[in-house]
């Protein structure tokens, strides 16, 4: 897991018997460059000479496939060299000569879970004489899978999800995910975010998906203030935003005003949804 792009990573002590990246867009701006080709560059700094290159993105930059060939990095490209075949209730996965049926879907919510664990397998394929693992246990693993805040469902009612999705890659996988649900009469926003973060290129791609946006401020040195982030909101054409200190009230105020036939979604940050279990675990203690 690289926090900041890649090249410029502390993860880079490491020397990695393969490296993945899985997709590419624009985030930590200020750090990695305010393109695609200028990101594509900086993951690619993950990559070594000699060593499988894994790529899940559909349309990687040109910048990434250079910088690849460059190296000498022995890059597996989804689409090209590695991929998937959908069926109604399970999938398969193909590299090269090697086949893998009648696997499992993923137990991650959201189509482009799929890509991903496309791209796990092919990882394992990689170093497979390195680390072998089964069939019995990778399906398994796909059945099993938990990463809490990527679009997790509450259980009960109203229907709530909670999202860390803060760039616009993660913007619109949580808007195909959420044009796939079943209707809801009321479509309801929990929204916080940083301050260097692309709010208007995250909202833009969302904001047709709520009929109501919460807003609460992020109290940490590159956090927003309710009031900066209403603005923001307005400017994009967005009306009647209510606006709350911090994040829980603004949960707080979703969930007395949400029905049980109604949808609340939280997302924005990392931090507004760590802000909001932690909110729900003092509340059930």
């Amino acid at each position: 897991e690289v926090g900041l792009g890649g090249r410029l990573d502390a993860v880079n002590i490491f020397e990695p018997a393969v490296s993945v990246v899985v997709s590419v867009d624009l985030d930590h701006q200020a750090y990695l460059g305010d393109t695609r080709e200028l990101v594509g560059f900086e993951k690619a700094g993950i990559f070594r000479a000699g060593k499988v290159a894994i790529c899940a993105d559909p349309n990687p930059p040109q910048s990434l496939l250079e910088h690849a060939a460059q190296l000498g990095a022995e890059l597996k490209l989804v689409g090209r060299d590695f991929g998937i075949t959908r069926m109604d209730n399970q999938w398969s996965f193909h590299m090269g000569d090697v086949h893998k049926h009648a696997l499992p879907i993923p137990a991650l919510r959201g189509e482009y879970q799929m890509v991903n664990a496309a791209a796990a397998l092919a990882a394992l394929e990689a170093v497979k004489a390195l680390l072998p693992v089964g069939i019995g246990a990778i399906k398994r693993g796909l059945l099993e899978v938990d990463w809490p805040g990527r679009f997790q469902v509450l259980p009960g009612r109203p229907l709530t999800i909670l999202d860390v999705g803060h760039n616009p890659h993660a913007a619109r996988a949580l808007a195909d995910s959420l044009k796939r649900m079943a209707f809801a009469s009321q479509r309801i926003a929990v929204f916080s975010m940083l301050a260097d973060k692309d709010m208007a290129a995250v909202v833009g791609l969302l904001k047709d998906e709520f009929d109501v946006w919460l807003v609460g401020g992020l109290d940490m040195p590159r956090g927003s203030s309710a009031d900066d982030i209403a603005s923001e909101l307005e400017a994009l054409g967005i009306r009647g935003v209510s606006r709350y200190e911090t994040v829980p009230l603004a949960w707080d105020a979703a969930l007395s005003q949400a029905g049980e036939n109604d949808r609340i979604v939280v997302f924005g940050s990392f931090h507004t949804v760590a802000e909001v279990m932690e909110h729900r675990l003092h509340r059930a203690s």
